[in-house]
């Protein structure tokens, strides 16, 4: 089986569903509305499970009422929370998300200022244990030390390279494969075009780095030359999470060894499948459904 470790943030959702996103100040009504466990590393975490991995999420939450209902979230969907540090007298982080008839999303997260970033306890872990280390960008200094001691174990690591305040540019050098958000690249790079952002960005890694687009699929350079996996046509709900899941898909996928190729497709039809229910778990298949799905596409 293959074993994974997702490193980052929880977080917990309150999603509001709205004919159309607001563009100006005012009151809204919503024809729906939930609360689910969130993050990219633990909604990834979820993911890999789901498919089929042995999955441990390190993070940290606060002893409060969401701490205890995102770790229990995570417990009953497969997911181990052993090496998960619990805060004493902290919040934890939640967010806003707004989602309209389309699928499309505005995410306003609010990470906990009680969380301490100091990241120096996973020396503790031993982290030879896992075929891949995932980190996202949100707890940089969970990220930085969780891949320092992966390479120091010959474990590869994967980055979910999205936006964040701080320079991401040492966690890059630090991935074996870091995949994009297309504001997380443009942000690094400077740059709009895709295949001289992408360049620019594998200019500071020996490894891959890839950017997931939307619709418009996923992008990778390999052998020097810029490859494309087209998206997966779907009926879209909600697209919350899909980064998350398909950065998952990604890990369990390199976990067993497929070349960058096969596990953009496989992550790329992951994604997708999520993205027809509402949530950013609810939609997420196992492997049994993905390859069903994808075989309508050979």
């Amino acid at each position: 089986m293959t074993r994974i470790v997702c490193v980052g943030i929880t977080v917990l959702d309150r999603i509001w569903y709205l004919d159309d996103l607001p563009k100006e100040g005012g009151k809204y009504v919503a024809k729906n509305y939930t609360e689910v466990g969130g993050g990219p590393a633990a909604t990834a975490a979820v993911a890999a499970a789901k498919l089929g991995a042995e999955v441990d999420f390190i993070g940290r939450v606060g002893d409060d009422d969401t701490g205890t209902r995102l770790l229990t979230e995570l417990e009953s969907l497969g997911v181990n929370t052993r090496y998960t540090r619990v805060v004493k007298g902290a919040r934890s982080s939640q967010s806003a998300v707004l989602v309209d008839a389309g699928g499309e999303r505005i995410i306003a997260n609010y990470p906990s200022p009680d969380l301490p970033a100091a990241a120096d306890w996973l020396h503790e872990i031993d982290f030879s244990q896992w075929d891949v280390v995932l980190a996202d960008v949100r707890w940089h200094e969970g990220a930085r030390e969780a891949f320092t001691l992966a390479r120091q174990q010959g474990v590869p690591t994967l980055l979910d390279a999205d936006v964040t305040p701080q320079d991401i540019a040492e966690l890059i050098t630090l991935s074996d494969h870091a995949a994009f958000s297309a504001p997380g690249l443009r942000r690094l790079t400077q740059r709009d075009e895709v295949e001289e952002a992408l360049k620019k960005a594998q200019t500071l890694t020996n490894g891959h780095v890839y950017v997931t687009q939307g619709r418009d699929g996923c992008f990778w350079v390999e052998n020097g030359a810029l490859c494309h996996q087209p998206g997966f046509e779907v009926e879209v709900v909600d697209t919350t999470g899909a980064g998350d899941v398909f950065h998952g898909a990604l890990a369990v996928s390199l976990g067993q060894k497929q070349s960058p190729s096969e596990a953009v497709r496989f992550a790329s039809a992951v994604a997708a499948l999520k993205c027809t229910k509402p949530g950013g778990r609810a939609g997420i298949p196992d492997c049994d459904q993905t390859r069903s799905f994808l075989s309508l596409f050979v």
